[in-house]
């Protein structure tokens, strides 16, 4: 596993680029009025280059470090770490979104980032075919040597990750909840498997994530689609309605360069649209497994 700087060390107070620090300003960046992931993306764009404390004031700092401390930092979700743009790991291929972020917060073994991510997610409502379909499909993926990227979501995604690691494959979870919460309830065994031995990625700020409703924090889960995609080599929508938010994932996997593979399945539904869409957007029609694989050589 890759050095990382994690809460439980000594040594971040020291660092010339604190993880405490850059938190706050982040987390303080996220409870301005009417922040959104653009919003703040834009401040970077304005300024390349600056840290998220060069836009915060220090005395804002100071209060939500101190908050952080005694609400996140010392709470019993378990160790964790940061990563930040222009250090510590950051992924590149995370600058491929259009309102990529700055920082975002991980669980578990880091160097999983590194390795082949293909992204399987699907309906939270899935049917007995598309779960078989998952299972199917994600044991190939292992069989290759693939990490299954998904978001630890009811459905397709809880099939996807559990598929993995009971086949004895890796799996990458990026949540829409900040790390301290689990969404649905039902995965917190999931959630801990994931933490303790892959990798779960939250971009959700602890603060502001507390402050508002679940209707307010709903807007988070489609943004995670988003990081989803621009951390995995491609995306393969196993099963989804119209309305899917796994469509978020879609569109941004097409605007992000990366190959979008659609089961067949999903085109034989006469009810829906959306699969002719993205075909005729540049998504790739899939009827086996070995359609994916030669795409991905």
């Amino acid at each position: 596993m890759s050095r990382s700087l994690n809460f439980d060390s000594s040594e971040f107070t020291r660092k010339p680029v604190s993880p405490l620090k850059e938190m706050a300003a982040y987390e303080s960046l996220w409870m301005e009025k009417g922040a959104t992931f653009k919003t703040i993306a834009d401040k970077f764009r304005s300024s390349p280059g600056v840290l998220p404390s060069e836009l915060v004031s220090q005395k804002e700092l100071s209060e939500i470090e101190e908050e952080l401390l005694e609400r996140v930092v010392s709470s019993q979700f378990g160790r964790f770490g940061v990563r930040l743009n222009g250090a510590n790991e950051y992924p590149e291929k995370l600058r491929d979104a259009l309102n990529p972020v700055e920082l975002f917060y991980y669980q578990g073994w880091w160097d999983l980032i590194n390795t082949r991510c293909i992204a399987v997610v699907g309906a939270r409502k899935v049917s007995e075919d598309g779960v078989k379909r998952t299972r199917k499909l994600v044991k190939h993926l292992v069989a290759d040597g693939f990490t299954v990227v998904s978001g630890l979501a009811e459905g397709v995604d809880t099939v996807a990750h559990e598929t993995a690691i009971e086949n004895g494959g890796r799996t990458i979870a990026v949540i829409g909840t900040p790390l301290s919460e689990v969404y649905p309830k039902f995965n917190k065994s999931l959630q801990e498997e994931i933490r303790k031995n892959h990798l779960i990625i939250s971009q959700v700020p602890f603060k502001r994530y507390s402050a508002q409703d679940y209707r307010s924090n709903r807007y988070f889960f489609p943004e995670r689609n988003v990081t989803m995609s621009a951390l995995s080599e491609a995306t393969i929508i196993v099963e989804a309605s119209d309305t899917s938010g796994t469509l978020y994932q879609a569109r941004a996997a097409l605007n992000q360069n990366r190959k979008l593979f659609i089961l067949e399945s999903c085109f034989k539904n006469p009810s829906l649209k959306w699969p002719e869409k993205y075909l005729n957007k540049g998504a790739i029609r899939v009827a086996e497994y070995k359609d994916i694989i030669e795409q991905l050589k």
